[in-house]
């Protein structure tokens, strides 16, 4: 099973830098912490559809049946979003 820092690496190269093509920024200048929406990396919708198709393709994690609010919670930093990611990953181990 992949640590914390794994998920986190993954998420933040194969998943932002890489899937969305970020081009002004490097996997080490995202902080773990910051938002990825607003403020922080200043994601938008369309981005957010390919951050959840990145996390099936690289964790095999779905998203369906989550409401709006839970989402939200979990995709407002990386940090969060390995957190949960990780919490998945042990239930599908189980």
């Amino acid at each position: 099973m992949k640590s914390l820092e794994e998920i986190k690496n993954t998420i933040k190269q194969s998943i932002l830098i890489d899937r969305l093509e970020l081009e002004d920024i490097t996997a080490e200048e995202i902080e773990d912490n910051a938002p990825l929406f607003g403020e922080g990396l200043g994601l938008d919708s369309v981005e957010a559809l390919d951050v959840v198709a990145g996390l099936e393709a690289e964790f095999g994690v779905k998203l369906q049946g989550m409401d709006q609010e839970e989402i939200k919670k979990h995709f407002y930093s990386v940090e969060t979003l390995s957190q949960f990611v990780s919490d998945q990953l042990a239930l599908l181990v189980k």
